[in-house]
């Protein structure tokens, strides 16, 4: 077994099945681990019927992948989401790093660059400001030597959906543990998320941000992840990358319009 996939639900019915049958072909090197928390729906009895090794745990999804990569019998752990699909290069790229020889001046995690599914004008926007993520502060590391979530401890069980990923990142970096960006991507199918869901989803993410504030104070990475400079300038310019967001002025419109909104969401939500 090279790869242990850990994917948490909460009523995924409509999702489980397309995330799970990302992997078919790759059944001998992944094993897929679904933690479920307390879901009403099908979701369980899918992933089971799909070969999933379904636990359930909650109350948070910290909790859930904390459980997942625990029981996972590989020694590289990719975290997702129920509404999220590999293509099988990116499948490939991966089992490619899971199955090379141990180096220790080999990367130990990686971020995946995401494409959001969908169509019209707020989706292509939405993949354009994603695409100025990768690898800073504002993106997430989802692929892990299981031995490097084992040295930190994994996720932090007191901050819900939200923080909790920019608060391993932290931790890993910390660690002085080498870092990469996937050539390949993943796709988030986030075809029911409207502009007042996407609203309502960041203002829940925001009820454990005081806390992760707290907790880092001072740090760096939070002076990158809550300062307006960053989040509305620097991350879209740094390293060149603002002659892209010239090329594109209707898609950086757009997008500032929705990075203004979540910003104002966030600030009445805390």
């Amino acid at each position: 077994m090279k790869l242990t996939a850990v994917i948490t639900t909460r009523n995924e019915a409509d999702n489980i099945a397309n995330c799970i049958r990302s992997f078919d072909g790759f059944r001998g090197d992944v094993e897929v681990v679904v933690v479920d928390n307390a879901s009403t729906d099908d979701t369980k009895a899918i992933a089971s019927s799909l070969g999933a090794r379904v636990f359930d745990r909650g109350p948070e999804r910290s909790a859930q992948r904390n459980l997942g990569w625990r029981e996972a019998q590989a020694d590289w752990v990719i975290v997702l989401d129920a509404d999220m699909i590999l293509p099988r290069e990116t499948v490939e790229e991966i089992l490619a790093v899971a199955s090379a020889a141990p180096d220790p001046s080999a990367p130990a995690a990686y971020w995946i660059p995401e494409v959001r599914t969908g169509k019209g004008i707020r989706v292509k926007a939405r993949n354009f400001e994603r695409s100025f993520y990768d690898g800073t502060a504002i993106d997430a590391l989802r692929l892990f030597r299981r031995s490097l979530l084992a040295e930190t401890g994994g996720y932090d069980e007191n901050l819900i959906a939200g923080p909790e990923d920019w608060e391993l990142d932290i931790r890993v970096l910390a660690t002085g543990a080498k870092c990469a960006v996937l050539k390949h991507h993943l796709i988030h199918n986030e075809k029911r998320l409207s502009f007042r869901r996407m609203l309502a989803k960041k203002a829940y993410y925001s009820k454990s941000m005081a806390a992760y504030q707290a907790k880092w104070k001072g740090h760096p990475a939070l002076k990158r992840q809550f300062g307006l400079f960053y989040r509305y300038f620097g991350v879209f310019v740094e390293h060149g990358k603002w002659r892209r967001l010239l090329r594109h002025p209707i898609l950086a419109s757009v997008m500032y319009l929705e990075r203004i909104a979540v910003g104002v969401t966030y600030l009445f939500s805390r």
